[in-house]
């Protein structure tokens, strides 16, 4: 009887190693990001733009979602070929909620030495011209430029999600000291690059940023962190 009801729910039984031959574990294995029908076939539009898997996709597809509910813009600091950007805003159209995308689109800035691992000029095979073109039915605004001066102008912008994809830690805590104060009640925060091991600087970043604040990063099984601003 609890099998069946088991297999019914999606849940799997294992076998405890540890707690002896009578003991059994449940893990889950249902994955909605591979049987998705709406966000099946938006991956597969974005998928030759974008470096980010459908885990990770399927994450911000469903923050963006509930995004709509709340106040404020989507922002993405660090777009590459766009389609993360493509993702975002095309949940963002659904409700006429602008997208503001930051990036060189240059490649990245100098690193800091001591904390990352990438070097200045990687990414850089993109273009301000081909992100517009590939967001052109969205209500993308496009600000290039090196993080923090692409903010100037925005002081008073309030911020539903941003995406922070940017791998060094300079531009990580840069992102986090304009963008947090400027972040709606409920509103989130998802760091792509947290359990990289070649962004160690982003995680460094995002530790230091956070460690005297309320809010505690969620740390993912895709190696993203999420932070969701408390109220008051």
């Amino acid at each position: 009887m609890l099998r069946s009801v088991l297999d019914r729910l999606g849940l799997k039984r294992t076998q405890g190693p540890s707690l002896g031959s009578a003991a059994a574990l449940y893990r889950p294995r249902y994955s909605p990001w591979l049987d998705s029908q709406g966000f099946g076939r938006l991956y597969a539009e974005i998928q030759p733009f974008t470096l980010v898997d459908s885990a990770r996709c399927f994450v911000l597809y469903s923050l963006a979602r509930q995004a709509r509910h709340l106040p404020g813009e989507y922002w993405e600091c660090g777009v590459y070929r766009g389609g993360t950007a493509l993702l975002l805003g095309t949940v963002a159209a659904e409700v006429e909620r602008p997208l503001r995308l930051f990036d060189t689109f240059e490649g990245m800035p100098a690193p800091d030495p001591e904390r990352d691992w990438h070097s200045a000029g990687d990414f850089s095979d993109t273009s301000e011209e081909s992100i517009r073109r590939l967001l052109s039915y969205t209500r993308a605004v496009v600000h290039k430029g090196t993080i923090p001066t692409s903010f100037h102008g925005l002081e008073s912008q309030l911020i539903a999600l941003a995406h922070i994809d940017v791998d060094l830690y300079q531009s990580v805590m840069d992102c986090c000291s304009f963008i947090y104060p400027r972040l709606t009640p409920g509103g989130f925060m998802v760091f792509d690059d947290y359990g990289w091991p070649t962004c160690v600087g982003a995680r460094m970043a995002v530790d230091q940023f956070f460690g005297d604040k309320r809010e505690v990063p969620l740390v993912l099984t895709t190696g993203q962190a999420l932070v969701v601003r408390l109220p008051g």
